[in-house]
């Protein structure tokens, strides 16, 4: 998990396939970012801000009552006890401050279930910008608290409603590139995911990398082998398993990303091009681009990162669907054995580990590390409406 090739590619996935408008603001990015992540200043202020205002280092936690019912060992990697409850700040605070060093006065940002939106709204609180996200119809509705923290943070969120769309998280990037056309001089593009147009893949990943790296770092402490047997990671877009990859990706462990069943874009995804990068997305036969599904807002995107879908073509990565069902059988089992309520998200991450302990998959006795993405209080209207 290097910096990607001069064009910006992973293997055959990634690039830059942008609008004349915005080449020239995306390599004004790129070369900002090469600088910056170069500066001992801009990195020092960085890891301080992480320290002492995120709370990082995020602990690792012992699942024991889990990992009795399992028969495996299980290790949670805690980002949902980052501030404003998920990984998604990491990579913000970091493009926030890039912002600031380029001059910029304003964070233009998209989101789906809404904590890369209250991540956007809480940097540009933090560092004196001004802050507009946009956000699908259906995920504003199904996400009305977090529409509210953005709000009260002083963000600006505009609701995204398409005929042909399902008011989702495809949507809303839309809005926010046609946006940023029109304001590149003043704004930068906060993207919240490891996709989009290079260098956002690689730039993303690397903000993200301090999950990986921590982990490694707190299992080598803890682990008599240093490291887990398998490390297991959500995937949507695929930031918050970039990073957790990055720290584990030359050692023995097995990896694992686990996507939602109805947008599984690395197994059931076909070559394309969609928001300036190439890379696997949800096709008809004629290559018209199909809305993916899941109970998760965050994990319902089309296509995935392009650094994935090279990962699984490279065979350093395994990744697999879960079903609704199946994420929130494991939500409710992690909710009543160890008391901590986990995103949608890392839900289904917990799925893999359930289903592949019960079936042999996973031998007993196996210690599995799992990011734990987010906290579940963004979804509890959702989870309860689930059980009623």
């Amino acid at each position: 998990m290097r910096a990607p090739d001069a064009t910006g590619r992973f293997g055959r996935f990634g690039g830059r396939y942008l609008p004349e408008a915005l080449v020239p603001a995306a390599r004004a990015v790129e070369a900002a970012f090469r600088e910056a992540w170069a500066d001992a200043a801009f990195t020092t202020e960085y890891r301080r801000l992480l320290a002492t205002y995120v709370g990082r280092p995020t602990p690792v936690t012992e699942c024991a009552r889990l990992s009795e019912v399992l028969g495996v060992r299980v290790l949670l990697k805690r980002e949902d006890l980052a501030h404003t409850g998920s990984h998604k700040i990491n990579n913000v605070l970091g493009q926030a401050l890039l912002a600031k060093r380029m001059g910029k006065r304003k964070l233009i940002a998209e989101t789906g279930a809404g904590q890369h939106g209250v991540a956007s709204a809480t940097a540009a609180a933090l560092l004196g910008l001004s802050c507009t996200v946009y956000m699908g119809r259906t995920d504003a509705r199904r996400q009305e608290l977090n529409v509210f923290r953005m709000e009260l943070l002083g963000a600006e969120v505009v609701t995204v409603a398409s005929a042909a769309g399902t008011g989702t998280l495809k949507e809303a990037t839309n809005a926010a590139l046609r946006a940023w056309i029109g304001e590149t001089e003043d704004a930068h593009y906060c993207l919240g995911s490891a996709l989009g147009p290079h260098p956002y893949p690689w730039m993303v990943r690397e903000f993200q990398r301090v999950i990986g790296d921590e982990a490694r770092a707190q299992c080598a402490e803890r682990l008599p082998a240093a490291v887990p047997d398998v490390v297991v990671a959500c995937v949507g877009g695929g930031s918050n398993a970039a990073g957790t990859f990055a720290g584990f990706v030359d050692t023995p462990a097995a990896l694992v990303g686990v996507e939602a069943a109805g947008g599984s874009a690395v197994d059931k995804g076909v070559p394309g091009v969609l928001h300036g990068f190439r890379s696997h997305f949800l096709q008809d036969e004629d290559s018209q681009v199909l809305e993916a599904h899941s109970i998760s807002a965050g994990l319902d995107y089309p296509g995935v990162g392009p650094e994935h879908v090279h990962l699984a073509e490279t065979g350093r990565v395994r990744y697999t669907g879960v079903t609704d069902h199946q994420a929130m059988r494991a939500l409710e089992l992690l909710t009543r054995t160890e008391g901590i309520l986990p995103a949608l998200e890392s839900a289904h991450a917990l799925a893999w580990v359930v289903d592949a302990a019960a079936t042999g998959e996973l031998p007993a006795g196996s210690t599995v590390l799992v990011t734990l993405s987010g906290r579940g209080d963004k979804d509890v209207q959702q989870i309860r409406e689930y059980f009623r």
